[in-house]
């Protein structure tokens, strides 16, 4: 793909994730009171009402507005076998592109009007079941906001072309750019640092391994001793976008080893490649998106498959954490 058509991939994803989100708004001030109900559960997450809405409207966008001379595997929950192909009946031999959606992710916050919710989306060359993480070349999120929020933020990115970022006003239907700026800070003293424990589930042991990392970090400090924050986003999206921000200078999912460390049944409560799938942007950023132990994230494009990560703002943080992360993985499992 040349950076033209990179740069049109991309736009297209802005494209359909706006269309996703004044979808949910219009049907927020409709039926907001049915958000929260059920309306499936699946092998890799429960589905709520929300999330049907927006699903439906993905189908419907990728049949209208998707170049038929890029057809495309579409993989997201809630499609039979998790998969779709555009134009419709296109073999997935036949496809040039896999692209890998979460229509709302963190259905949890907005559903109560918490906080903000994010659509993700991250294009890859089709390569079949080989298809990973590490192929996406193409990614974009796009906030879902809640309804006190006048404004929306989307970001997007395409290999080696750094970070668009917009902000949108939602009443003026005008954009404004802004620029994307992770912490630069050295240390974690007064800033933000947490890693994932959103269910009951685990959370004790999770818990554990936070409080001796930070207690690592803080005897580190140059003042004897560190204030580090914590902030549980049950967002995966919301997460990488706290990184890209400058919110946050580290967030990580242990989950699947905690779980299976513990004997527990992991696939409905862990982070999924479709939850990470806009990692590109975090990386464009300036940020380190990877496994716990340094490799690059290389699962498949599915629904299914539980991922692990860490990710820092910048290296520095990155180099501190990584030892001490390294000791105690091999300690707890």
């Amino acid at each position: 793909m040349t950076r033209a058509q990179s740069n049109q991939a991309r736009r297209l994803l802005c494209a359909l994730q706006d269309h996703i989100r004044d979808i949910l708004i219009a049907a927020r001030a409709k039926h907001a009171a049915k958000f929260a109900r059920v309306a499936a559960v699946t092998a890799a997450d429960t589905i709520y009402y929300v999330d049907r809405l927006s699903e439906d409207a993905i189908l419907a966008w990728f049949e209208r507005r998707w170049p038929r001379a890029w057809p495309v595997e579409v993989v997201m929950e809630g499609l039979d076998d998790g998969h779709a192909t555009f134009p419709k009946g296109t073999a997935i031999a036949k496809t040039r592109f896999k692209c890998i959606l979460d229509p709302i992710d963190g259905t949890r916050g907005v559903m109560y009007d918490k906080r903000s919710a994010w659509i993700l989306a991250g294009l890859a060359p089709q390569r079949g079941r080989r298809t990973n993480l590490t192929d996406i070349t193409v990614a974009a999120m796009t906030e879902f906001p809640t309804a006190k929020h006048g404004f929306a933020d989307q970001v997007s990115a395409v290999v080696g072309g750094g970070v668009i970022g917009e902000r949108m006003d939602l009443a003026r239907r005008t954009r404004a750019r802004w620029r994307p700026r992770p912490s630069r800070a050295k240390n974690f003293e007064h800033g933000f640092a947490s890693l994932a424990r959103f269910f009951p589930e685990g959370k004790g042991l999770l818990g554990a391994i936070e409080e001796i990392s930070g207690a690592s970090l803080a005897s580190s400090g140059k003042n004897g001793g560190q204030l580090v924050f914590d902030d549980q986003y049950i967002s995966t999206g919301g997460q990488l976008f706290e990184l890209i921000a400058g919110h946050d200078r580290m967030l990580g999912d242990l989950r699947p080893p905690a779980y299976a460390k513990l004997g527990l049944s992991s696939a409905a409560l862990c982070c999924h490649p479709y939850d990470i799938c806009t990692a590109l942007i975090a990386r464009e950023a300036g940020c380190l998106i990877e496994a716990p132990d340094g490799r690059p994230l290389c699962e498949p494009l599915d629904t299914t498959s539980c991922v692990t990560w860490m990710g820092y703002a910048n290296a520095t943080l990155a180099r501190q954490v990584r030892p001490i992360l390294r000791r105690l993985m091999a300690k707890y499992f």
